[in-house]
């Protein structure tokens, strides 16, 4: 699948930027992305100008810490996976940008807009592509999704770099 496009909408507030995650549940792919994307930031000296939340279309998981394999995953690779509770979807209308994790996903909050789009249009290796759910997989299911929400947090990072200024 081709991203409709990879150009940020601009920053409804001059000076900061707000980015909002959405998976399923709140447990595994958007948290993940949440807290890598919250790292890279931070090492870009953007921490300050773009924030981020995630949530998830189902209520489920409300109020929950991260999957355990999600989290032990993210700590073995030196992140911290400690302070995320799951969170519903409410609609986010001063996003500046809202990225979900799948086409379920993007469906359940409204589909496409200028505002709205795939996390992975951003994936520089396989834009347009969706993050697949590894909760009802192995521990391997978990390490594929961080090497996809790390590469494309790095791609998010420059884009957002050029566009939160």
């Amino acid at each position: 699948m081709t991203p409709r496009t990879t150009e940020l909408p601009q920053p409804r507030r001059p000076g900061s930027y707000r980015v909002a995650l959405v998976c399923l549940g709140n447990i595994c792919r958007s948290p993940m992305a949440h807290v890598v994307l919250e790292e890279r930031l931070a090492d870009a000296g953007l921490a300050d100008r773009v924030e981020v939340t995630s949530s998830g279309t189902g209520d489920w998981h409300v109020g929950n810490p991260m999957d355990r394999r999600a989290a032990a995953t993210l700590a073995a690779a030196g992140y911290d996976p400690t302070r995320h509770r799951a969170r519903q979807w409410g609609g986010n209308d001063d996003a500046d940008l809202v990225l979900a994790m799948d086409l379920a996903n993007l469906a359940d909050i409204g589909g496409r807009s200028d505002r709205v789009m795939l996390f992975r249009d951003f994936d520089p290796l396989e834009p347009g592509s969706e993050v697949p759910d590894p909760y009802y997989g192995g521990d391997s299911g978990f390490e594929e999704v961080l090497a996809m929400v790390e590469r494309t947090a790095s791609a998010l990072v420059a884009a957002l770099g050029e566009s939160a200024t």
